[in-house]
């Protein structure tokens, strides 16, 4: 009967793990976020009625002033 050794982890290769998964998570998190500030500030000075109309709720619920 062979015995199989189990593949320990370790320190280093976590955290090289977690510096990689952290990189790719980057470009995710700075779209979102440059998504949310368009919506919050740009829709927010925006003159259409629609766009005005479409990020009402959102405006307020953040405390952006629209009125």
């Amino acid at each position: 009967m062979k015995t199989f050794s189990k593949p320990t982890a370790t320190a280093a290769s976590v955290q090289a793990a977690n510096v990689a998964d952290r990189a790719a998570a980057l470009p995710v998190i700075l779209t979102t976020a440059l998504l949310g500030a368009f919506v919050i500030f740009g829709v927010g000075f925006a003159h259409s009625d629609t766009l005005h109309n479409a990020a009402h709720d959102t405006r307020h619920a953040t405390g952006f002033p629209c009125h």
